[in-house]
């Protein structure tokens, strides 16, 4: 069975016994899929570093970084939140598996297993994975179901939360005066740019999507939303300033031609943040209501200059 797409899938298998590494890696090659090894934890970080893997198949038990760690790990940085896991559990341990599942594990193989069952799992696990946990093939982040489950699972945590929807002033005028590529490149700075802002503020870790097109959203502790908004602000202006001419990032604008041929000017891009909060003060228990708000407060933030951020200070009703 060939997995689909233009190339085949790349599968990490994160095991420190070398014979169910090969055993492993044998069958998922016989099966049309590419396999990357890791021996533990560690040493999978900086594979994933470099590569990118479409899922990992992680043992429990293996020195320095475990696999309950490993996939936590992986779920707590928003590059890799949405990369699948099947984690490998000795017979029996249903601990394991409940422990597996609650770091954010997507499935499990007891071990021993068959050639059959392996295929099985990494194949329906990758099919939903592709279906549920879309993944923006241009920044690597979780698209929108993957959004609406992760502020469902702070709704069923009973945490407060903030969700903040996030977008390019003046987007239209990057791709107008250079083209589509160079505006791809405008909104993977935007990604690393927020990336980085959510790695900085540490735990509880925040959660980064992509929307599509410039617009992503970062879910989060309420406290973390300005320490983390203001860094991706400073970090995204400096490099978006990188990526226009030198005559134009001087001058602090591009001349653009109207359909009747007149010049028009538009500044340099900015970023525009709306924000909602779930907490005392107004409760979101429907997703997409949270983002509705979010999205209605980064219009707000659109009327303002410059990068700008507006948060729903709006009371609940009693």
């Amino acid at each position: 069975m060939e997995p689909a797409g233009d190339r085949p899938d790349v599968i990490l298998v994160v095991d420190d016994d070398a014979d169910i590494a090969r055993f492993v890696e044998f069958n998922l090659r016989l099966h049309g899929f590419e396999v990357l090894h890791a021996a533990d934890g560690q040493e999978a970080l900086e594979v994933i570093e470099r590569q990118r893997p479409d899922l990992a198949v992680v043992d429990l038990m293996m020195p320095r970084i475990d696999g309950l760690e490993l996939t936590r790990r992986l779920r707590a940085d928003p590059m890799t939140s949405a990369l699948p896991v099947i984690m490998l559990t000795a017979k029996g341990m249903t601990v394991d598996k409940v422990n597996g599942l609650s770091a954010g594990a997507d499935d499990y193989l007891v071990k021993p297993f068959d050639t059959a069952e392996l295929v099985a799992r990494v194949s329906s696990t990758l099919r939903r994975n592709k279906e549920f946990r879309e993944v923006s093939p241009l920044t690597g982040l979780p698209g929108n179901s993957r959004i609406r489950r992760e502020i469902s699972d702070r709704v069923r945590s009973g945490v407060d939360y903030a969700v903040g929807y996030i977008d390019i002033d003046r987007f239209k005028s990057v791709n107008d005066r250079y083209g589509f590529v160079r505006g791809d490149e405008f909104i993977s700075a935007l990604a690393r740019s927020l990336h980085r802002a959510v790695v900085s503020i540490g735990l509880p870790p925040a959660f980064l999507g992509h929307v599509g097109g410039d617009d992503f959203v970062i879910v989060c502790a309420p406290a973390q939303i300005r320490p983390l908004t203001s860094r991706a602000v400073v970090d995204f202006e400096k490099a978006a300033d990188a990526l226009y001419d030198p005559t134009d990032r001087e001058r602090g604008f591009v001349e653009l031609k109207d359909r009747r041929g007149n010049i028009r000017r538009a500044a340099l891009v900015t970023l525009s943040i709306g924000v909602s909060l779930s907490d005392a003060n107004k409760r979101f228990t429907d997703p997409l209501e949270a983002i509705a708000v979010a999205s209605e407060m980064k219009t707000v933030a659109k009327s303002q200059p410059g990068s700008y951020v507006a948060v729903d200070r709006r009371r609940g009703v009693p």
